[in-house]
């Protein structure tokens, strides 16, 4: 069985990031804080916890700020030494760095999904059969571990993550003009969504 940390996770974190303000914005949607740390950390994290290791953070709008946040994750996170007078840099082993492998592809500003993954894939997917591709602004308590079987097991060209979503808005039950009950935002159980997280063969990247 493929172990996840031999699967890269593609990640789309290069779009305008149009209802947190769009190019007014002044961070990409996956660098927005929550507990002081970006959004993307947390992404990869939820990645990290089910043995996913490798990941491809496709990049465009202000992806400066994408590059810059991990390139100095490394001192953020653990001791290091500058030796000005020989021009050398070491970083010490006393931080709790994770054992990731992150490449930054920069896709293009204007660029829309499927190309972003096409210039990203055709770049960094290697060998690799079976890959994960992800948005930069959400987030899941799924096992995504258990997805990729469930993918494998099925010998699907693509599988997606289904959500059941909220309703907008609350419900009220009305009798004779009375309000008796009032649900806030019920989730229906029959209704599904695309929820995100996806795995895909490298097959999918000829409909691109």
């Amino acid at each position: 069985m493929l172990s996840p940390e031999d699967v890269p996770v593609f990640v789309l974190c290069g779009g305008f990031g149009t209802r947190l303000g769009g190019s007014r914005a002044p961070l990409p949607k996956a660098m927005v804080e929550i507990g002081e740390r970006p959004l993307l950390m947390h992404l990869l994290e939820c990645y990290s916890r089910f043995g996913f290791r490798r990941f491809i953070l496709c990049t465009g709008y202000r992806g400066d700020a994408i590059h810059a946040y991990f390139t100095l994750l490394p001192g953020l996170l653990c001791d290091f030494t500058l030796d000005l007078r020989n021009r050398s840099f070491a970083y010490h082993q006393n931080g709790p760095l994770p054992d990731w492998r992150i490449t930054l592809a920069h896709t293009g500003v204007g660029s829309m999904t499927g190309c972003r993954l096409a210039l990203a894939a055709g770049r960094y997917l290697g060998d690799a059969e079976h890959f994960a591709v992800t948005y930069g602004d959400g987030l899941t308590d799924a096992d995504l571990a258990d997805e990729l079987r469930f993918h494998l097991q099925h010998g699907a060209l693509g599988t997606v993550l289904a959500v059941n979503p909220p309703e907008r808005f609350g419900h009220l039950s009305v009798v004779e003009d009375r309000v008796i009950c009032f649900r806030e935002k019920p989730v229906d159980p029959n209704g599904w969504i695309n929820g995100g997280f996806f795995f895909f063969r490298r097959g999918f990247l000829d409909y691109l």
